[in-house]
């Protein structure tokens, strides 16, 4: 069984597969959670160890992500039991009578009766072999892919629903970088417009502040206040999700990675923000980009 990236895939999901052979009944399930890298745990009963081999074999080759959980239960119901007569028990107790018989007069020993003493009936358990044991190993690892299997549809099932979730908050925080850039634009003239009224009230108050050196620093404040560079990054960043989601896969840990790098541009934008309307963007966009990083913790 080989790893399915053409779907994006939650890692969250349950699976159960049950079966038998006439003489037992077996049943898998396998319970999976979010986890950072993939990590299995197999509770097998006594006898079926030398199935963990291939359960984590399968497993590893399904999934890249998750917690997950597996336990195998088998029934072994009623075995069937005979009764056989122990010849060598029987034979004993005829040479004890016969050996008696001289000694103590007594009527002739009844097979009944002989047959109700203790050792003389033996109860017999059906011992499978080894042809079965293994025929019956078989059907239960062809079960455990059917399980697997199951788990992994459960797992994409949930990754199409997050699919949808996480592109509609992409779309968002590209709706809202269109919106901060439309204000990035303005935000140039209005600071310019701001400090030369303020550079005006400076030189009033002070004529002796030079001119040259107060225009200096506002430059240097317009420069400071300067977004565009941050825009164009999570421009970038959305393209690259994007991507990623397009591509399927597993494709969690970079998702991730993208999250913090949304954050360190949103923080940025907001810390150069002197518009108060600016800054009510970049808190939406900072909390849409946390709701971003809650959702792709589901992720594979």
């Amino acid at each position: 069984m080989s790893e399915n990236t053409g779907v994006l895939s939650s890692m969250t999901g349950f699976s159960r597969a049950d079966g038998g052979d006439g003489s037992a009944t077996w049943s898998w399930e396998i319970k999976s959670v979010n986890g950072r890298n993939l990590d299995l745990r197999c509770r097998l009963p006594n006898g079926y160890e030398d199935l963990d081999p291939i359960v984590r074999s399968t497993l590893s080759e399904t999934f890249a992500r998750g917690n997950i959980q597996l336990n195998l239960s088998v029934d072994l119901g009623k075995q069937n039991t005979s009764f056989q007569v122990n010849r060598e028990v029987l034979a004993q107790l005829k040479d004890v009578i016969a050996e008696l018989e001289t000694e103590v007069p007594s009527a002739p020993a009844r097979l009944d009766g002989l047959l109700g003493l203790r050792g003389v009936i033996e109860a017999v358990e059906d011992v499978e072999t080894e042809e079965q044991i293994q025929a019956r190993k078989q059907a239960i690892n062809e079960d455990l892919i059917a399980a697997v299997s199951k788990l992994r549809d459960a797992r994409q099932e949930e990754g199409k629903r997050l699919d949808s979730v996480v592109r509609g908050m992409l779309t968002r925080v590209s709706e809202l970088v269109s919106s901060a850039t439309a204000l990035a634009v303005a935000q140039p003239d209005a600071l310019r417009a701001r400090l030369r009224e303020q550079v005006a009230a400076l030189l009033e108050a002070s004529p002796a502040l030079p001119e040259e050196r107060l225009a200096q620093e506002a430059a240097i404040l317009i420069t400071k206040a300067d977004i565009r560079e941050e825009l164009d990054r999570l421009r970038s960043h959305v393209e690259a999700a994007q991507e990623l989601l397009d591509h399927a896969g597993p494709c969690g840990r970079r998702l991730d990675f993208l999250c913090q790098e949304f954050n360190r541009e949103a923080n940025t934008l907001c810390s150069k923000s002197s518009d108060v309307e600016l800054t009510r963007i970049g808190l939406e966009l900072k909390a849409t980009i946390e709701q971003f990083r809650e959702q792709i913790q589901n992720l594979e």
